[in-house]
């Protein structure tokens, strides 16, 4: 009996300190705020050559972070975002809907009426398919320009 809890003791206290999990933090040193981005989330982010990079995030180092098997140091990123899966499900989706129902409108209502205006309906269709396609992300960005400063912390669960 003594040996299991000496046992179950050894194993949770491994447990607490093995499990630590990193994650970026943004902070801005003019309005002290501070966002945590923990590991294995969605982010989408812009580098200095331009390059717009988005999926699931893993640490590496303390300065690099690795994004579809690409290595990006964090000194090379310009703007970070959050990028969760479900929102840009339902935006993509909303948009190609709506999208496709108002050319599929124009094009039912130049048929059955004979009327051209109802072509009008074609151009914000397309324009919301290809803002579907797209994947609009309305989450608030964080900029280096703009006085953000990006770290990899650990972060106890």
């Amino acid at each position: 009996m003594k040996t299991l809890v000496i046992f179950l003791v050894c194993t949770f206290s491994v447990n607490i300190t093995y499990s630590q999990e990193k994650a970026i933090k943004i902070t801005n040193p003019t309005s002290k705020r501070e966002i945590l981005i923990k590991e294995n989330k969605r982010i989408r982010i812009i580098t200095n050559d331009g390059q717009r990079i988005s999926g699931t995030f893993k640490v590496m180092s303390e300065q690099h972070i690795l994004i579809k098997n690409r290595s990006i140091a964090l000194a090379q990123i310009v703007k970070i975002k959050r990028n969760p899966l479900l929102i840009s499900i339902i935006t993509t989706g909303f948009f190609m809907y709506y999208g496709a129902t108002a050319i599929g409108a124009s094009i039912f209502g130049y048929l059955f009426t004979g009327n051209s205006a109802f072509f009008l309906f074609a151009p914000p269709g397309g324009g919301m398919i290809w803002g579907g396609i797209k994947s609009p992300n309305l989450l608030k960005g964080y900029k280096k320009n703009r006085q953000w400063v990006y770290e990899i912390i650990k972060v106890s669960k």
